[in-house]
């Protein structure tokens, strides 16, 4: 399992500028982003190279935010690869609460990020069916 960072901002101008020159400010590199947006506030999901920092230096600017783990699985850079992946997690009657692909630059591969109940029981299970999981994104 991974620490994935949430963070909860005002949808308006500006706002990712302020959050990634925080991160800049701290000496945190950002590796994955995913934003998921309402009318007036998104929630910006992110990977980082200290999780616990910018967590503190985000809190220390007023954003609120928290950290979770999720499970981080590598996949074939091929067509059908995530589909695959999809149904072994469906096969093994794993309910996702989201899910989104980053990439790992050492192993140039794609790897899904998955966010959902009983991580180390679903780590174990897609191990068992032949997929690596990661401790960490580079």
């Amino acid at each position: 399992m991974i620490r994935q960072l949430s963070i909860f901002a005002e949808n308006r101008k500006g706002a990712m500028n302020r959050i990634t020159q925080i991160l800049q400010d701290n000496g945190i590199n950002m590796n994955t982003l995913v934003t998921n947006d309402s009318a007036e506030f998104g929630i910006i999901r992110m990977l980082v190279s200290d999780t616990e920092k910018a967590s503190e230096a985000l809190k220390e600017a007023g954003y609120m935010c928290h950290s979770d783990r999720v499970a981080a699985v590598e996949i074939d850079d091929a067509c059908g690869s995530l589909n695959r992946l999809l149904g072994v997690i469906s096969g093994g009657n794993i309910n996702l609460d989201y899910i989104y692909v980053t990439y790992n630059s050492l192993s140039r591969l794609p790897v899904a990020i998955l966010k959902c109940q009983d991580l180390p029981e679903v780590e174990s299970f897609l191990r068992g069916r032949g997929y690596r999981t990661l401790e960490r994104i580079d």
